[in-house]
């Protein structure tokens, strides 16, 4: 069902969003979402988990009572499931509505090799 980079990049963004779970759990929304946008760094060449992570990011707008993120996230959950799969993705985005969501933006070096990996596996 999933293609050969979603399996592999599973692991790593399964940890960002473990850790914002946990961030959550803990009553720190800031570090919650940072760790959503690492996810979707991570993750964003894959369709499944792009929507799933901007799905994420629109449930913490929610909880967050965040108007502008959440009309944002909208816009970007559509985004992800209909342009990633056509390889309309910026890369290094963050996903949050606070950056646009046509800017490429650096990537960490973790992160790319992360990427990196995901991409030449089998």
């Amino acid at each position: 069902m999933f293609g050969r980079f979603t399996k592999n990049i599973k692991p790593h963004v399964e940890a960002e969003l473990a850790i914002a779970r946990i961030a959550n759990n803990n009553g720190d929304s800031v570090l919650a979402f940072k760790h959503l946008e690492n996810a979707h760094v991570l993750g964003q060449e894959s369709t499944y988990f792009h929507v799933k992570v901007h799905f994420l990011m629109l449930c913490w707008a929610i909880k967050e009572h965040d108007l502008r993120e959440l009309l944002g996230q909208v816009f970007r959950v559509v985004g992800a499931a209909t342009k990633t799969a056509f390889g309309f993705i910026p890369s290094g985005n963050t996903g949050g509505s606070n950056v646009s969501p046509f800017k490429v933006m650096p990537i960490s070096l973790e992160h790319e090799n992360h990427i990196f990996h995901a991409r030449k596996a089998r």
